[in-house]
């Protein structure tokens, strides 16, 4: 079951969903828009090894924004805390910035219960395009779990700003 937009206001009132800062405004029939933050990520490497830490540049954004020439991939982040214990966020990229020419992959979509922080973007330009920091990218929906609630512990809970890639952790030491 996917709560509406007023179920959203309501959860958040009763602290049942946390999205911080919270704008009413930024309320849809069952969503609520996500803005892109100012801290930016750029890998640096010839070539992205997943068993390894790659090298990349941190960088922050202010009103002039970034521009992305086509084929520029970073990784960005939500402006907004966002996460429930009590419902599954599931993050989605807006089709008007799509129709730009700009993919928004969520880092993972489907939130887990407990998780609580910035949402990861990875921004893929197909076109050449400027992004600023709090112009809307993504919208969040809640929905309702059945089954019993384990709440997630994983190494991206509390993230700030755009986080690179952990997948190297999940091998072991050669």
């Amino acid at each position: 079951m996917i709560l509406t937009g007023t179920a959203i206001l309501r959860e958040s009132r009763r602290g049942r969903i946390v999205i911080d800062p919270f704008d009413a405004e930024k309320i849809t029939t069952n969503s609520y828009d996500l803005a892109l933050g100012s801290h930016f990520l750029r890998y640096t490497e010839p070539v992205i090894d997943p068993r390894r830490p790659n090298a990349y540049d941190s960088f922050n954004v202010g009103a002039e924004g970034i521009l992305m020439p086509a084929g520029d991939f970073v990784i960005g982040h939500s402006a907004e805390v966002v996460g429930s214990d009590h419902y599954v966020p599931i993050v989605h990229a807006k089709s008007g910035i799509a129709r730009l020419g700009l993919f928004v992959h969520i880092t993972a979509d489907l939130i887990d219960l407990g998780s609580l922080g910035q949402i990861g973007f990875q921004l893929h330009s197909t076109l050449p395009i400027r992004l600023y920091p709090g112009m809307t990218v993504a919208q969040v929906t809640f929905w309702k779990p059945k089954g019993e609630i384990v709440l997630y512990k994983g190494r991206y809970q509390n993230s700030k700003g755009a986080r690179a890639s952990e997948v190297f952790k999940d091998y072991p030491e050669d």
